[in-house]
């Protein structure tokens, strides 16, 4: 079983240039070898019968050798980065054609593998090619063959490392719950177990908790002079209070996702489509803020590690509509409709009465 672990770096200063040196290098690569494609490409339709080998790495180490100053491994990483996304953009054209890669937009990352116990930890110290023993923050262990690590650095310039590690299964402890999940922006999830009791998780609305600070912080930003100091310190006050805030959903969704993992077997979810709800700019900033495709992947995977079932009800099941007592399918109702009467008598809370009908369909 592949399993990533994350730690906090703290490079010294010519570990923290030779980083920006790769993750500029990488960059460069990735986009050197898409412009080639794309000229191949259109070559190719013009002479359809001539044949032409694939950009690699190694074809711009002589024209740019300041790509022999870097770990090798992180530009055919690059490569297959590259690979991957063409891949993916044949197999299903919704995913769109790849695109450049961005000094300021894009993550600053590269990936290394490791190639005999060229990475590995010792002393809270870990060994990457080519530049030797970095200081991190190991607070948890793991036991396992390390196959990969991907340094990435965060726009407030903290270092980071992903180790990727094969592990043997995991012992997990069967649950005997089931619980049904509806997701909401009044409460963030009103879930319903088998014994019919249900609980409504507060939204924590952390941006708009923070939104006058960062409000604050963008106006500061916005008039300073472009290229100076006193606006790299600007940039840099609004990155951390927008860092805050991610660090705060995901300290949230984390232990919300592990909790339900920890106490049932069964999970059911329902399906938003999040894209397409955000197209009303009334509730789209709401929607931003509450993350629910990233509660969802965590629930995802963290089942996979538990031995837990997760079911993903259909994006049209109409869990709203349904009385959760008789069965019968009312009309449809709108957002300010918060408790309703069915034609059998039973009074229902909206969000309760989703969730005990997705808890339904864990049977």
């Amino acid at each position: 079983m592949l399993k990533a672990y994350k730690f906090r770096l703290y490079p010294t200063k010519p570990q923290q240039e030779y980083f920006m040196k790769t993750f500029g290098c990488v960059r460069f690569v990735y986009n050197k070898m898409l412009e080639e494609r794309i000229r191949l490409y259109e070559d190719s339709k013009l002479n359809p019968h001539t044949k032409q080998k694939l950009p690699t790495p190694a074809k711009y180490k002589p024209e740019f050798l300041f790509l022999k100053e870097v770990d090798s491994l992180s530009l055919a990483n690059a490569q297959m980065d590259l690979n991957k996304v063409y891949h993916n953009f044949f197999r299903d054209q919704s995913v769109g054609f790849p695109k450049f890669k961005s000094k300021h937009n894009d993550r600053a990352s590269y990936t290394t593998n490791n190639l005999k116990e060229s990475i590995r930890i010792e002393e809270y110290k870990v060994k990457l090619p080519k530049i030797g023993f970095v200081k991190l923050k190991q607070h948890r262990p793991f036991d396992g063959v390390i196959k990969s690590a991907t340094v990435s650095m965060t726009k407030t310039r903290k270092f980071f490392i992903s180790i990727l590690v094969d592990q043997a299964e995991e012992q997990w402890v069967p649950a005997k719950n089931k619980v049904g999940i509806d997701l909401g922006l009044e409460h963030f999830a009103i879930m319903t177990n088998d014994e019919r009791v249900s609980e409504k998780v507060d939204n924590p609305r952390f941006l708009r908790k923070s939104e006058e600070k960062i409000k604050k912080a963008q106006r500061a930003l916005s008039r300073k002079k472009i290229g100076s100091k006193n606006r790299e310190k600007a940039r840099l006050i609004l990155a951390k209070k927008h860092e805050k805030i991610a660090h705060q959903r995901q300290d949230f969704l984390h232990k919300l996702s592990k909790r339900i993992v920890d106490d049932n077997q069964v999970i059911v979810v329902e399906t938003l489509k999040s894209k397409n709800m955000m197209k009303n700019h009334k509730i789209a900033k709401s929607i931003g803020d509450v993350s629910w495709y990233e509660f969802v992947r965590q629930l995802e995977y963290k089942c996979k590690f538990h031995g837990r079932t997760l079911v993903k009800a259909d994006q049209w099941f109409a869990s709203t509509q349904i009385c959760s007592s008789c069965g019968v399918k009312g009309e449809k109702k709108t957002m300010d409709v918060r408790e309703w009467i069915c034609v059998c008598g039973a009074h229902h809370d909206r969000d309760i009465n989703a969730s005990i009908n997705l808890l339904m369909l864990a049977d």
